[in-house]
């Protein structure tokens, strides 16, 4: 398991990019909207050397971004940690007893499967699983 990326949740998207790019001297690498119910977010990728930030700015009054701007403020929403195979490393931690939000599991429009952990778990703090299997078959 390697940290994949930090997701920022963020009132204004374009100022977050300014700042992450101009002055942090990062690169827009993605940028997408995405309205799936209980997502509802547009989301920004900045790659800073060999870290990646997402940007996540809500688009309605009902994405859970602005739900945990309203409850905790702007910031660190995630940390994204990247697996072999999300399905198995799901599997195996069910097996252990850790439970997952699964409605949040999906495919992103780059590729990457992605579930969140139930927070209750790791003391609040909101943490994803991810993979790549377009990656894999490239390799």
């Amino acid at each position: 398991m390697r940290l994949d990326h930090t997701g920022i949740a963020v009132r204004r998207i374009d100022e977050a990019i300014e700042f992450y790019t101009n002055v942090l001297g990062g690169k827009l690498t993605e940028r997408y909207t995405s309205e799936k119910p209980g997502v509802e977010t547009h989301i920004a990728v900045i790659e800073l050397e060999n870290q990646v930030i997402e940007l996540l700015e809500p688009t309605s009054k009902t994405s859970p971004i602005e739900r945990f701007i309203r409850q905790k403020g702007k910031g660190v929403h995630h940390l994204a940690y990247e697996v072999d195979d999300l399905l198995q490393t799901i599997d195996d931690f069910e097996a252990r007893g850790y439970t997952f939000l699964k409605d949040t599991y999906r495919t992103n429009p780059f590729g990457r499967r992605l579930i969140y952990m139930n927070p209750a778990h790791s003391q609040g703090q909101i943490i994803e699983l991810c993979d790549y299997p377009d990656k894999k078959k490239e390799s």
